[in-house]
């Protein structure tokens, strides 16, 4: 489990899930770095892409609602960011059915998802918590 008590940044919804995005992130490093027969491995590989597509999405809008209500003087930056990510999930994603969901693409995948993962949570989201103690904390 890649997940750390110091990536919190003390927003109950938004530390959760982040925590579940590290879960399912290291679930799908390990299952792509296991050794075995790759086809079994392929229903779950599937499965991460799937879930990283949708989830992605759905936890950058919930971030970004709350930035909004805070009013976050860094929002239009993580808009971008967030963007950046969800479109490379989305090329991934594609080529990962052209490329007939290739072990290496998926290696190469899990690699990029965990070292975006680790940067954005680690530095561009703490940013939001310092911004929050300096308001005196709301919460959502």
């Amino acid at each position: 489990m890649m997940w750390k008590e110091s990536y919190r940044i003390g927003v109950p919804l938004i530390d959760q899930q982040h925590e579940e995005l590290f879960h399912r992130v290291s679930v799908f490093i390990q299952t792509v770095r296991e050794k075995g027969d790759w086809n079994e491995k392929l229903p779950k590989v599937k499965e991460t892409m799937d879930f990283m597509q949708k989830y992605v999405v759905f936890h950058f809008d919930d971030e970004e609602s709350f930035q909004e209500k805070i009013n976050y003087p860094d929002l239009e930056s993580h808009r971008i960011a967030h963007a950046k990510f969800k479109q490379s999930v989305n090329n991934y994603a594609e080529r990962m059915v052209k490329e007939n969901y290739s072990e290496d693409l998926a290696q190469e995948f899990s690699g990029k998802l965990m070292a975006w993962l680790i940067m954005h949570v680690a530095a561009t989201d703490q940013k939001i918590g310092e911004y929050l103690r300096k308001k005196g904390g709301e919460q959502l």
